[in-house]
């Protein structure tokens, strides 16, 4: 009987453990590694014999399997809800942010990519809307939910993800002026930055923004097909496969690259979340790169086993290496001499 009573209680607190995981912790799984060149397609372009991939990560509520495995496994992480899903936020309203991220993101490759191979390609915008302020932001007594933000120290701005770029070019502490609308009335205030909530070394404002209806003025017509993928974070990958079915060439070629990291406007490449995750996706599909953001590269280093990363800063670097890749494949050297060109390329 004692025997029995101890199995109910285990069994009653494995029951409890589990909730409370699923109720306050997310896991982190290696997802899918998508070709890219079956989700875009651009008019009059070739699909080059090469190809380039996006990487995904799996979220998923926790359970007490998966806390198990996320000890045993690197690649399978845990977190507190709080982290991947901001409480000020309803949870639908997060995931809509993150669908028009993902939107955002597909127009900003297009229109880098086609300026890149010499189209002109305009930007329409109805502004950059205040979705909500942190508790401690120090915009809090001054902007408010539905405000419209136009201008960042006189200059007109376009899209959110400008408008964090400009700001992060200032000093933590500095002070911005900001003009937007609210209702029928345009305001100018002055702001001071914060450290970022992401990254203290950088300047932000706690607040929650998108971009409004907005559009580039396409002179091809590109699609993006990516289904219920959302976020920003493949904004590198789609500029890369559509310069490579614009182009008369194959910039991958003819390897099996994938990479991963935001891109805005100025072409910087930008940091991402889940770098342990889609390393392993990577080497599931026996890629022969990885293009790493250089703010996760240390991570992915502690990752990777197999596959080699490449550090990229900007589309300038990541185009850079891509015709390294040329260079080396059109050497007739000793074996050891490829080798050490190689491994310059390692980082």
């Amino acid at each position: 009987m004692r025997g029995i009573r101890r199995i109910i209680f285990l069994a009653a607190v494995l029951f409890i453990i589990n909730l409370f995981l699923q109720a306050n912790y997310v896991v982190f799984r290696p997802g899918t590694a998508e070709n890219l060149k079956e989700i875009i397609t651009v008019e009059n372009g070739v699909p080059e014999a090469g190809s380039f991939f996006l990487v995904t990560v799996a979220q998923q509520p926790a359970n007490l399997m998966l806390f198990i495995g996320s000890v045993m496994t690197p690649s399978i992480e845990l977190f507190p809800k709080w982290r991947i899903h901001p409480p000020e936020i309803d949870l639908e309203e997060y995931y809509e942010i993150e669908r028009r991220r993902m939107r955002d993101s597909q127009h900003l490759a297009k229109i880098i990519a086609l300026r890149r191979v010499g189209f002109d390609v305009p930007i329409t915008s109805d502004g950059i809307l205040v979705v909500e302020t942190m508790e401690d932001s120090p915009a809090r007594d001054i902007l408010k939910p539905g405000d419209v933000i136009i201008e960042l120290d006189g200059e007109q701005v376009n899209l959110a993800e400008e408008l964090v770029q400009k700001i992060q070019e200032r000093p933590v502490g500095s002070e911005i002026y900001l003009t937007f609308k609210r209702d029928n009335n345009v305001l100018t205030e002055a702001v001071s930055t914060v450290p970022h909530t992401e990254d203290k070394e950088k300047a932000g404002l706690g607040v929650f923004i998108r971009t409004l209806d907005w559009e580039p003025q396409l002179p091809v017509e590109i699609n993006i097909g990516t289904g219920a993928i959302a976020g920003p974070s493949a904004g590198l990958m789609f500029v890369l496969e559509i310069i490579n079915q614009l182009k008369n060439e194959d910039i991958s070629h003819g390897k099996k690259i994938v990479g991963t990291g935001t891109i805005d406007i100025q072409e910087e490449v930008g940091p991402i979340g889940g770098i342990k995750q889609k390393v392993a996706a990577a080497e599931a599909i026996g890629a022969d790169f990885f293009l790493v953001p250089a703010e996760n590269m240390q991570e992915a280093k502690r990752s990777a086993s197999k596959i080699q990363l490449v550090e990229i800063n900007n589309l300038q670097e990541a185009l850079n290496f891509l015709d390294s890749i040329q260079v080396n494949l059109s050497l007739h050297v000793e074996d050891e001499v490829v080798f050490k060109i190689r491994e310059i390329l390692t980082v």
